[in-house]
Order: structure tokens, then C-alpha cells, then sequence
């Protein structure tokens, strides 16, 4: 009712705010339940939505934006509650064909939801009848006034209101045995009319007829024939997807074998037309993929596939070229693969036309070795990829493409993960071809020919690297890369070396040929190679694992030693018993050495209490030692004279417990070397040290920690907090802790006044600042708040709550001063003046940005708000 009233008594030229009043009306009727209720309210905002959509008084623009408001007011009340607008649908028609404005849009989308709404209400309730003069005549805007409080609001609504996302063949049908002659006139008269609207709004008219049509058998598809031609010749993008949702419905019912062949054709034109940008040539593209056909043959639950209409002769013209940009070139190779994917196969074809693509991949490798872009690399790999999905088969190509591969990685053997990559995915997706099996035996011969004595450091890693990756194959013979790798290892660079990533490389080809099938031959040449790590390498962690490797080697069978070298988790206390003591070991020390996540949360830091800090704080900045330089300045100065020293109040002490979960595991009874960490979300605070707790006991008293926070602006913040610490069981865990927020009142402070000076002191000081910021107009700011509250209330809430700010002789007095210290150096001072009416709070301060958090906290403490909020 406030919103009506200040709506009625807003100004006519206030056409802004008198549109945001609606959309607030609006708002405030759907989510709440005066539109199911009937209320009057409801009833009032209706009609006033009403008779702003009929005032045509005013042709310029100061009425215009206010109607076109209301209409998309009514029209999603209309889609909140369908069906609301339907006794007015007639009205709304009319308002439509009399519109000579851009308004006609929002009219024509408002007049097509209320029709399908109607249309859906009748096809549920057969009851209605099957005349359509109850749906489409006799119902004007009088009638609607004098049958309102009739207005049914369907169960089924939410059925409703989801029905854009609903498939077609799911909508309930109109058995009307009529002509439905009223319902088409109106149709074709919106279909007629349509090419005024916006590319947009026709898209959203066409969707809700084609919804309409679906639900009324009696209205054939062929209504929307006469727009065919219109929608097919636009470059519009809303347009033609709403083209092709009709071809996706109506099929041979709506479009001819002729139309299917020029819709396709118009989609490979706008794939390629120059004056559209590359995501609209990539949409169209992609339309082609999945083009809707009237008989399709190949159709595997919208996958993509060529339609068959789309000939060699016809997706020639999409032939990619290297001006395409990446994503161009990469759609155009994918869908010309699926064209020639079947042309070997073909009569008479003899394969050009995959010879024809394979030049093309030629031409883009001959680019990627003269050195290109990232980019334009890593398009490459995938279009290699593509084409090994559609003709891996073909072994001329494969073969062909495999040897680019490995002329590719001569030159650049930084490309090696891009290589081993494309390996590993066509070994998953076509095992049966071997093709990566092939590659990976071309790799070996290429890199084991070349003498150590030519390799660089950076190509030696991904040499070692790459051989990891042939080992993998179980049917590859390894005496060429363990003949290499026995060179590499005992050549003079190696056996000096203190390079701790290289040694680990080559202790995982090592642990690698240990797996394979074929280790009897491999199996001293591996053992030699071992030892000489023991005992030449510089590095001591690599000389420990290539002594557990060497005991492992020569202690365990093969089965064994392969199962547990490809383990890749510890295994349970069931199956370690079967292990050997070596390997035993070996799980533990591996496991002590990893840091462990938990599952649960084990520590929360809980928050001292507020009083205790505070005492703990004000301790701490009476501590601080004055400058015995300026100790007959005037009390104001020397207050200020402080701030010369940057510690200076800088630090805000916040005190924790290191207190226990809900986790109560026997093995974390006791914690030992908690590492506590701390991140904040903003940065209105300095970066916080990390702390350390020597250990926690479930039993004894938790331990205190201080969080020291520098904040540069006070504002409330959440901290992230993690802890990494021992358990009982020697494993270290890591375990992330409940975020702790930081609410504004941690933040104040006692005024820092030394214990030496006169007791009046923070009064004086208190006065001089007031004036200040009275006087000043930089960042200082004052405001007043007003609470009526009893004369003991207040005066018990400063004692109990605020005394610690407080500068005044006695809270007995009719004026209450307090001041608060705010880190690094701001103030907050508060007047507490007690009038007839209420009582005073005036608040004045030094950092504006402060005063809406102050306000908070005092309207919190005001209305007795639990004292951690």
C-alpha cells in the first residue's frame, strides 16, 4: 500500500522513478502470495498495470517508457502465473493493432504469452468447451473488470512456465472438432505482421506460435510457410535458429526436399561470409553438424555428422586455408572429415579427397616446424587428432603422419608432451590400429641413434622422458634404450652430476624397464646402471632411491616387483602383511615423508572472549614507551606526536584457542608442530604470519594463540586458516581449519594515552579531536542517532558494554563521551546526550568510510543482538 501511495503522488515527469516503482510492485507481487490470495492489493496493482498499458494521451516520450514498463510487468506476472491475463486477451489485442509506437514489440510479446497461455488452459480443461469465441471473443476490458475475482490460476503452472524447455511432443492437445477459424486468423494476422518486429522479438514470437500450433492439431503447420523465404534469405542469427527449430519440429510436414537443399546451402554461405564475425561463422558451422534433417539416416542422439544433402562439391567451399583463424580452420578440417570420411570407400573417388585434407595437414606441419604461434601448434595437434579419429584405419596416412611426428620432434623435442599426449589418447579411442605403439617405436629409433655425446641438457630430459613412455609398451624390445641410457649414466657429465630432477628422470625410465615383460634380458645391463647411481651420483636422495630400487631388483620376484611398482596407493594392513619387510619399510618412510589431507576437520581456532581481548589490547598500547622529547607539548599534540613511530597502534591482537574438533580419532588425541596459515579474502589487511603451536593434548588446557593483524583499512574480513601438524602415528596432515571472521568491533581500542599523564587527559584529547573533525571537512564526517531508550538502559549498556572507551568523569552525567581508537589511526568518537524524545547519539570521526560499520555495530547493540554478531 506504501508503494501505491507514492506512486499516486509522484510526480508525472518522475517517469524514471515512477518505472522503478513498478518493477517494485511487480516484484513485491510475485514473491509473495497476494496474486494466489486475491488480495486487494493485488487487485489494485493489476488494475493500475491495466490502465498505464491503455493511456495513449501522451505520443511522445515522457509516457512511453512507463507503458512499455507495464507491459513487461503484466507480461511476467503472465509467466509467473499463467494463465492471469487470459479474460483481458481480446483488450490486449487490440491495444497491439492500434499501436503505432516501438511499443507494438512488448505488446505483441505480452498479446502471444496471454494466447498460448489460453490455449494451454483449454487443452487441459475440456470442460471449457470447444467454442473459441470463450477463448478469443466477448471478452473486453469491461468484462475482465466485472469477472476478476473469477481468475483461475492453474495447477499445472510450473508445467507451464517451463514449457519453452519442454519437447513438443509432450504438450497436452486441443480437441476442439471445429475449424478453430478465429484461432488461425489471429495467427496469421501475427505471422503477417511479424516483419515489424526486431530480428529479437520475432524469434520469441515465432517460438510461442510454434508452441501454440503444437498444442491445436486443427492449425497445420503450413501456416508458417509465407515466412519461410523472409527467415531463410536474413543473416540474422535469431532468425534462422528459429528456421531451423521449425525444420527440428514440423520436418517434410513444413519443408520440402528444395527448401532442405537451400537451407543448407544459405548455412555453408553465412559459415564462410566475410562481413560476419568469426563466432557467427563458427554458429553457422556448427549448425551444419547438426543440421535437422527431413530423413536422416545416420542420427545417433544429436551427435555430430554431415547431413546427406551436404555433397564433396558443396563443403569444398569450406576448404580451411592459413589466413582461417585457429578456431575457423579447426571447424572447417572437423567437418570436412566427416564428409570424406566414407570417400575411400566410394566408387570412383579413388581417395582424392582425403588426399586432398592431407596435403592440407602437410602444408600446416611445414608451417609448425618453420616455428609458429602457440596457437597455430596446438591447432595443428588436433587437427592431426581429428584426422586420426576418421582415417587411422587408412595406414598410408597414419604411417605418413607418424613420421611428421617424429621429424617434428627432431627439431623441436620441446614438443615431446604434445606428442606423447596425442600418443596416449589414439591409444585409448582406436587400440586396435597400434598406431601409437608405432610412433612410439619411431621415437625410440630416432633418439637411441644418436650418440650422448650430441644431446644438450634440455633435450636429454625429454629424450628420458619420452623413452618412459616407450617402455610402457609391452610389445616394443628395450636393449636399444637401455644401451643408451647405460651411456648416458656412465658418461663423465652424468656421473658427476648433482642434477636432482635429472637423477629422478632416469630413476623413473629405471623403475619403468623394471615393470617390463621382458626384464630377464634387461636385467643386468639394469642392475649395473643402479649401482652406478649408488655409488657416482652427487645427489643423496637419488642415490637412496636407486639403492631401494637396486634391493628391490634383486630381492622380489618379477610378479611381485611389477605389482608393487605400479601401486600407486598404499595398500590396506591386509595386504601389507604379504609384502616384504623391505618394501614394508618403504611404504612407511614414503607415507611419513607425504603430507596426508584429512577427511575431516581435526582443529578450529575459537575466539577468547571479547573482554578479556579487549583488557589484553589496552595492556599492550599502555605498554608502549612515550617520547620523552616531546613530553611538554600540549596533550592533543603529544597524543598526535605518537603516531610519528609507523608501529604505532598498526596492530591489531586478536587471541584464539587451538581447540579440537568434533574428530575424535584416538590418533589425534595429541597434536604435535601445528603450523597454522592464513589468508585473507580482500586486502584491506597486510599479509599475516603464519604461527606455530608446539603441541595440543585433548586433556590439558588448549593453548592461546595471538593473531596479529595490520589492517590498512578496518573493514570486516574473513580469514582462511590451514594447519599442517604431526599425529601419534607419525603422519603428517594437513587439515583445513573453519574460516574465523573478523567483525568490526574487534577492532577497537582504548584511546593510547600513557599511564603517567593527568587522569582528564583522554578528556582533553577527546574535546580537541571533536573540534577537529567539526571543523575540518577532508575524511572527517558526524552524524546523529537517535533510540529511545530508559535512562538506566543506556547508562547500564555503556558500563557493561563500552566502559573501556569511556573518557567522561562518571556515567552519571547527562553527557557521555567515549572515544575508540580504530588501528592504524583513525578515531570514533560518541556524544550520549539524553532528551524528552529519545536518546543522542552523536558520532563524529575521521575516516567517513567507517561510520556505516560504526552504525551497525551500535544498532546491533542497541536492539540486544548476541554479542558474536
Amino acid at each position: 500500500m506504501e508503494l501505491l501511495s507514492v506512486f499516486a503522488h509522484c510526480s508525472n515527469t518522475s517517469v524514471q522513478f515512477r518505472s522503478s516503482l513498478l518493477i517494485t510492485l511487480t516484484s513485491v507481487l510475485i514473491c509473495t502470495c497476494c496474486v494466489s490470495s486475491k488480495t486487494y492489493i493485488y487487485m489494485e496493482c493489476l488494475n493500475l498495470l491495466i490502465q498505464i498499458l491503455q493511456d495513449t494521451s501522451d505520443l511522445h516520450h515522457d509516457n512511453f517508457l512507463l507503458r512499455a514498463t507495464a507491459c513487461e510487468c503484466l507480461q511476467e506476472l503472465e509467466m509467473c502465473y499463467p494463465t492471469l491475463l487470459s479474460h483481458i486477451l481480446e483488450f490486449i489485442g487490440g491495444l497491439w493493432a492500434r499501436e503505432i509506437s516501438r511499443l507494438h514489440q512488448p505488446y505483441a510479446r505480452l498479446h502471444i504469452a496471454v494466447l498460448k497461455n489460453c490455449v494451454y488452459l483449454l487443452a487441459l480443461d475440456p470442460g471449457l468447451g470447444d467454442d473459441m469465441k470463450v477463448l478469443l471473443g466477448e471478452n473486453t476490458f469491461v468484462n475482465w473488470e466485472a469477472d476478476r475475482g473469477s481468475v483461475q490460476i492453474d495447477k499445472d503452472s510450473a508445467i507451464l512456465s517451463s514449457f519453452l524447455k519442454a519437447h513438443l511432443v509432450t504438450v497436452p492437445i486441443l480437441q476442439t472438432g471445429r475449424d478453430c477459424k478465429d484461432l488461425r486468423s489471429v495467427l496469421s494476422t501475427t505471422l503477417e505482421n511479424s516483419f515489424l518486429l526486431t530480428p529479437l522479438c520475432q524469434a520469441a514470437v515465432l517460438q510461442q506460435l510454434m508452441e501454440v500450433v503444437a498444442m491445436v492439431p486443427a492449425v497445420p503447420p503450413s501456416i508458417f510457410r509465407g515466412q519461410l523465404l523472409r527467415m531463410l534469405g536474413s543473416g540474422k542469427v535469431c532468425l534462422l535458429h528459429s528456421t531451423l527449430q521449425m525444420k527440428c519440429a514440423y520436418t517434410d510436414s513444413l519443408f520440402t526436399t528444395d527448401d532442405e537443399v537451400l537451407m543448407l546451402r544459405r548455412l555453408v554461405v553465412l559459415a564462410q561470409h566475410p562481413l560476419l564475425s568469426t563466432p557467427e561463422n563458427l554458429f553457422f558451422m556448427d549448425y551444419i553438424l547438426h543440421f535437422p534433417e527431413n530423413r536422416p539416416i545416420n542420427f545417433e542422439n544429436g551427435n555430430e555428422s554431415s547431413p546427406v544433402l551436404l555433397t564433396t562439391q558443396l563443403a569444398f567451399t569450406l576448404v580451411p586455408t592459413v589466413l582461417n583463424d585457429y578456431a575457423t580452420m579447426l571447424a572447417r578440417f572437423n567437418l570436412l572429415f566427416l564428409v570424406y570420411q566414407e570417400e575411400g570407400e566410394k566408387e570412383g573417388d579413388d581417395g582424392k579427397g582425403i588426399l586432398f585434407l592431407y596435403e592440407h595437414i602437410s602444408l600446416l606441419f611445414d608451417i609448425v616446424v618453420k616455428g609458429q604461434t602457440r596457437e597455430l601448434v596446438a591447432t595443428f595437434f588436433r587437427v592431426v587428432f581429428l584426422f586420426l579419429i576418421y582415417f587411422c584405419h587408412l595406414k598410408v596416412y597414419s604411417n605418413n603422419i607418424a613420421d611428421k611426428l617424429c621429424m617434428l620432434y627432431c627439431q623441436k623435442s620441446h614438443l615431446a608432451p604434445q606428442i606423447l599426449n596425442l600418443a596416449d589418447q589414439a591409444s585409448d579411442m582406436f587400440p586396435e590400429c597400434n598406431w601409437a605403439s608405432g610412433l612410439c617405436r619411431a621415437l625410440q629409433d630416432i633418439i637411441t641413434v644418436v650418440p650422448p655425446a650430441h644431446f644438450t641438457l634440455a633435450d636429454l630430459i625429454w629424450h628420458l622422458k619420452v623413452l618412459t613412455r616407450v617402455a610402457e609398451e609391452e610389445d616394443i624390445p628395450q636393449m636399444s634404450t637401455l644401451r643408451l641410457l647405460s651411456n648416458i649414466v656412465i658418461m663423465p657429465p652424468l656421473s658427476i652430476s648433482t642434477d636432482w630432477r635429472l637423477g629422478n628422470i632416469v630413476l623413473g625410465l629405471c623403475r619403468r624397464l623394471m615393470t617390463h615383460p621382458n626384464l630377464y634380458m634387461l636385467f643386468m645391463s639394469l642392475t649395473n646402471i643402479l649401482q652406478h647411481l649408488i655409488f657416482c651420483y652427487g645427489d643423496a636422495d637419488i642415490q637412496d632411491h636407486a639403492r631401494l630400487y637396486y634391493s628391490v631388483l634383486i630381492s622380489l620376484s618379477k610378479e611381485k616387483m611389477a605389482e608393487i611398482l605400479t601401486r600407486n596407493l598404499i595398500d590396506d594392513d591386509q595386504n601389507a602383511k604379504h609384502s616384504s619387510c623391505i618394501m614394508a619399510d618403504t611404504e612407511r618412510l614414503t607415507s611419513m615423508l607425504t603430507i596426508h589431507r584429512t577427511e575431516k576437520t581435526v582443529l578450529k581456532l575459537v575466539e577468547v572472549k571479547y573482554s578479556e581481548s579487549q583488557t589484553m589490547n589496552k595492556r599492550s598500547l599502555e605498554s608502549y614507551k612515550y617520547p620523552t622529547e616531546e613530553q611538554d607539548l600540549p596533550e592533543l599534540e603529544a597524543y598526535k606526536a605518537q603516531f610519528k613511530n609507523s608501529f604505532f597502534g598498526s596492530h591489531i591482537t586478536l587471541y584464539y584457542q587451538v581447540n579440537q574438533s568434533m574428530c575424535n580419532l584416538s590418533c589425534f588425541n595429541e597434536v604435535f608442530s601445528i603450523h597454522l596459515q592464513f589468508t585473507s579474502q580482500d586486502n584491506n589487511y597486510d599479509k599475516l604470519s603464519d604461527i606455530n603451536v608446539p603441541c595440543l593434548f585433548r586433556e590439558k588446557a588448549f593453548p592461546v594463540v595471538k593473531l596479529g593483524l595490520k589492517p590498512k583499512l578496518p573493514f570486516p574480513t574473513t580469514l582462511r586458516c590451514s594447519a599442517i601438524f604431526s599425529a601419534l602415528n607419525g603422519l603428517t596432515l594437513y587439515t583445513i581449519l573453519p574460516d574465523i571472521l573478523v567483525f568490526f568491533r574487534q577492532t577497537f581500542q582504548p584511546l593510547a594515552v600513557p599511564t603517567t599523564w593527568r587522569p582528564n587527559a583522554k578528556l582533553h584529547i577527546f574535546e580537541g579531536l571533536w573540534q577537529e573533525i567539526i571543523e575540518e571537512q577532508a575524511d572527517n564526517c558526524s552524524t546523529l542517532f537517535c533510540r529511545q531508550l530508559q535512562t538506566g538502559e543506556w547508562v547500564s549498556l555503556v558500563e557493561k558494554h563500552l566502559f573501556p572507551f569511556f573518557v567522561s568523569g562518571s556515567t552519571n552525567e547527562s553527557v557521555l563521551k567515549l572515544i575508540f581508537f580504530i588501528s592504524p589511526k583513525f578515531h570514533i568518537l560518541l556524544k550520549i546526550i539524553s532528551e524528552e524524545d529519545a536518546v543522542h547519539f552523536n558520532i563524529a570521526t575521521d575516516k567517513c568510510q567507517l561510520l556505516p560499520c560504526f552504525t551497525s555495530f551500535l544498532c546491533n547493540l542497541l536492539t540486544n543482538l548476541p554479542e558474536n554478531q
